[in-house]
């Protein structure tokens, strides 16, 4: 199994990456970001998704078996990247798998989108706003999709235990739960066309999706 993760250096990612190894290509932005991709044990990519076009990326996507779209402006960028990451960087992604016949995708959205707040910050708003149309992109899509939505993202250590369902009560989750679920997603079936949001919960992580 080759797994490409877009956002490679992303605290979801590294963690992702950690638990899948050698399966695992991270697509990083920044030179310096590689080393510490490979000390995961996953494969590094310098491949910069806001600049790049449909033929760079199809080509690392190429032979792969699935992709997940990980990445995200961050803390401290404007709308404008919210916009250029959130969703444009997911749209080239997902134009890249279908153009090179991989079927599965993972995208990694928010809670929250898909109900674009009313007023507020401006950033956060064009925040939701970008991952609601990244969803809604995937959604036309003739792919094999499961869209992730958690609550808010901690560093804790993780228990193993969460809460998947397509509408879950506002929670936080520890990266290191988010983390263990795709790496479920990736490795059963029966979430295929569905968006799911997460919290930590009472679940074995472990008895949420059927292997393949």
């Amino acid at each position: 199994m080759r797994i490409i993760i877009a956002g490679g250096h992303g605290k979801i990612a590294l963690r992702l990456e950690r638990r899948l190894k050698s399966r695992a290509v991270g697509i990083v932005r920044n030179p310096a970001h590689v080393a510490d991709v490979e000390a995961t044990g996953a494969e590094a990519v310098v491949c910069d998704l806001e600049r790049a076009d449909l033929e760079q990326v199809r080509r690392i996507v190429e032979g792969a078996d699935a992709v997940v779209f990980a990445a995200g402006a961050g803390p401290g960028s404007g709308a404008a990247r919210k916009d250029t990451v959130d969703r444009a960087a997911s749209v080239l992604l997902a134009d890249a798998a279908e153009q090179a016949g991989v079927r599965r995708f993972v995208q990694i959205s928010s809670m929250g989108a898909g109900k674009p707040p009313a007023g507020g910050d401006e950033v956060w708003a064009a925040y939701i706003r970008a991952k609601t149309e990244a969803e809604d992109d995937l959604r036309r899509r003739d792919l094999d999709w499961t869209i992730l939505r958690p609550g808010h993202l901690t560093d804790e250590p993780g228990t193993g235990l969460v809460k998947l369902v397509p509408q879950a009560p506002r929670g936080s989750v520890p990266r290191d739960d988010v983390a263990a679920v795709i790496v479920a997603l990736l490795t059963g079936s029966g979430t295929v066309g569905q968006t799911l949001e997460l919290v930590s919960g009472d679940t074995p992580i472990s008895e949420l999706v059927a292997p393949e």
